[in-house]
């Protein structure tokens, strides 16, 4: 068939060959598809031209498709089932599905959330997988070339055609070791500055909220030490009289398996709330929708 037969091709004519092959009758095939006679009989003569090929003929046993009729069967119908799943709304059943989804996260938002969210996918789609791919920055880039299906952090400032769902709101705490000689004391401003600091910069470049705010008062503080893990720094606290300040959900996490004091930050710093992104080609999917309502669920729950 020719370029321009292609172009010219009417799908409703397939529709009614489809029907021709389950009806084995001009007429019947017509009323399937709400047809008069004289249309599905038009259709039938347009088929023919088309195909070069008979189709459908009389015989004394009725009527019967063709060799060719037949070889076209498979693929017409293939044809048919693959334009109907693509304008037929997409179905997500996770208990079936397989595959994976990337999340792009930190090491303390995956703390606090992917724990939970393997053990539902676990049990609701067993044939999911999750990753979480090395950290790059905040993690939009990621996202914009679908290197991953969504983000997860402390986002300022989106570009176009993203989307965006706050999780939950979190302040700061300090933390240090326990017996650590501040604790039997008040931890005024004063005193804060005075200690030897740990400080967690993600990105290893720019500030710190806590030297942020300190500056606000003209004050400075010692930062002995400087990382990019969150989950790294309560150890090291854990074994020396360095102190940190993080946000006080993970404080509480990491003090279950860490042996680290909470104390309250002598300082104001405004509270942040993490999120997640995705970009606007996944919006509608629903194994996407379907993962983001289950990020959420998780969420409400910290």
């Amino acid at each position: 068939m020719s370029k321009m037969d292609v172009d010219s091709v009417d799908l409703n004519l397939l529709k009614l060959f489809d029907a021709l092959l389950k009806e084995g009758s001009v007429t019947h095939a017509g009323q399937s598809l709400g047809l008069s006679q004289p249309a599905a009989s038009r259709g039938l003569a347009r088929l023919r031209r088309l195909l070069n090929d008979p189709l459908l003929v009389r015989t004394t046993k009725g009527w019967e498709l063709t060799p060719r009729a037949i070889a076209l069967s498979g693929p017409v119908t293939k044809l048919l089932d693959d334009a109907r799943a693509i304008v037929a709304p997409s179905v997500f059943n996770p208990s079936s599905a397989s595959g994976q989804f990337t999340i792009a996260t930190g090491d303390h938002l995956a703390l606090m959330l992917m724990p939970e969210l393997i053990s539902k996918l676990a049990t609701l789609a067993p044939g999911v997988d999750l990753v979480i791919p090395t950290s790059s920055g905040d993690n939009v880039d990621l996202i914009a070339e679908g290197s991953a299906d969504l983000a997860i952090g402390v986002f300022q400032k989106l570009p176009a055609r993203f989307y965006q769902r706050s999780l939950y709101d979190e302040d700061f705490v300090c933390v240090v070791r326990h017996n650590h000689p501040v604790i039997s004391e008040k931890l005024t401003l004063k005193k804060f500055v005075s200690l030897s600091h740990l400080s967690v910069i993600i990105t290893g470049k720019g500030n710190n909220p806590v030297d942020d705010a300190l500056a606000k008062y003209g004050l400075t503080r010692r930062v002995a030490m400087q990382i990019p893990h969150f989950l790294l720094a309560p150890m090291i606290v854990s074994e020396s009289d360095l102190i940190l300040s993080i946000p006080r959900k993970l404080a509480v996490k990491m003090s279950l398996s860490v042996p680290i004091q909470i104390l309250e930050l002598p300082l104001e710093i405004a509270n942040f709330t993490p999120s997640m992104i995705w970009h606007e080609r996944q919006h509608n999917d629903p194994s996407h929708m379907w993962l983001r309502k289950l990020i959420m669920e998780i969420s409400s729950n910290l």
